[in-house]
């Protein structure tokens, strides 16, 4: 190869360089569905939740336990969809559901959703398919049953009101418990007995 020509190639590439963008968004083609939330009664369902996990590649079960700590709520999976009990705004799944893919599925590196995640001894870590980066990911500690159990109806507790619902009940929560309490306000410091239990849900009032 001549003197001139190897000039001419090395110069054509270098131009070519300079125009490659300077980060690759492998991410681009990644769309999440958006949630087809619909209120039914006195539940809300996200009726295309079978198309969301599987856009993410992860077990529904891991999701939709997400979701269930996150809203402070209890729901199951009914075939290709779930069921929250109570009415949740459309707003909050969004949400939470991005909350979830930047935590448990976006690899922090190139942010390639092309990821698994792998159980290294009791750590669970975020492995990238695309540039092999890896991360630990920070998973909350389950209740144990016997801590889940400690909400029972009759019983009197020391609760601390962080919400106030759309009825103007204020919401307390203890361990995976949500509680509604009347008659109270946002940041205050009560004394509630519990009145009844309904799975994950109670409804306590006010102890003067």
């Amino acid at each position: 190869m001549a003197a001139d020509e190897s000039v001419d190639y090395e110069a054509l590439l270098e131009r070519a360089k300079k125009k490659l963008p300077l980060k690759v968004e492998s991410h681009e083609r990644f769309k999440i569905p958006e949630p087809d939330v619909m209120i039914e009664g006195k539940t809300t369902a996200i009726r295309n939740f079978a198309d969301i996990v599987d856009t993410l590649r992860r077990e529904p079960d891991h999701l939709l336990g997400y979701l269930l700590r996150e809203l402070g709520t209890a729901g199951t999976m009914e075939g290709t969809r779930v069921v929250f009990k109570g009415k949740v705004a459309t707003s909050q799944i969004v949400d939470r559901i991005d909350n979830y893919v930047s935590e448990y599925v976006l690899c922090s590196e190139c942010e390639s959703p092309d990821t698994n995640m792998v159980k290294d001894g009791r750590v669970l870590i975020l492995t990238c398919e695309t540039c092999g980066a890896h991360r630990p990911v920070h998973v909350r500690k389950h209740m144990k049953a016997e801590e889940v159990k400690e909400i029972e109806a009759g019983k009197v507790y020391d609760l601390l009101i962080k919400d106030v619902g759309k009825k103007g009940d204020g919401i307390a929560r203890k361990g995976e418990f949500i509680i509604y309490v009347p008659g109270t306000a946002k940041g205050v410091q009560v004394k509630v007995m519990i009145e009844k239990v309904s799975g994950t849900v109670a409804f306590g009032t006010l102890v003067r």
